[in-house]
């Protein structure tokens, strides 16, 4: 089993930065991506960003392009979420997301506890 554990939320004013950190551990040699997902209250869940564990590639919600960007640290198993020029409407509670195959076309996904992001005045 894999797990996951976020860090890093809190409150911040808008144009504001905030980095999120996400740690992975147990059984991960077979994750595929992992990224981050938001949920506003009222809301469904909506993907942020994701990279791919073999080559890095990385893709973003046209809402946080050019203002977040995703990264890892392969020795650690983390990955981070930087978060610039924040708007109030980044508020949400944010998730890491791994995915697993199996190697027979199956896939699984590990969700972490989630963290709190909150942008006002």
């Amino acid at each position: 089993q894999v797990q996951l554990v976020e860090s890093g939320g809190g409150s911040v004013q808008p144009g504001g930065s905030l980095r999120l950190s996400c740690a992975a551990s147990g059984f991960t040699a077979d994750l595929d991506t992992i990224g981050w997902f938001r949920q506003a209250p009222g809301k469904e869940r909506e993907g942020v960003s994701c990279m791919r564990s073999s080559d890095g590639n990385t893709n973003y919600a046209d809402s946080v392009k050019g203002r977040f960007t995703i990264s890892r640290d392969n020795a650690q198993n983390r990955v981070y979420l930087q978060m610039n020029s924040l708007k109030p409407e980044d508020t949400a509670v944010y998730y890491c997301e791994a995915r697993e195959g199996d190697g027979f076309g199956h896939e699984y996904s590990h969700w972490g506890q989630g963290t709190q992001v909150t942008v006002s005045s």
